[in-house]
């Protein structure tokens, strides 16, 4: 079975260049950034409990 990658789009680099800038100035880490393959979203995963979903669009919501 083949495997493809899934790119990010600009709005979703672009926001989550964004979202790594904020949390960072309050030091939170980084833990994970991935696309999820099967929707196109960006998983983002900054401290302990901060979720964070980015669409393909650029828009953005608060998992938990």
């Amino acid at each position: 079975m083949p495997t493809y990658l899934i790119i990010s789009t600009l709005e979703q680099k672009t926001q989550c260049f964004i979202l790594s800038c904020l949390f960072t100035k309050y030091y939170l880490p980084i833990n994970l950034v991935r696309v999820d393959e099967r929707t196109g979203n960006i998983f983002f995963l900054a401290g302990e409990e901060n979720i964070i979903e980015i669409y393909p669009n650029g828009r953005w919501r608060y998992v938990q």
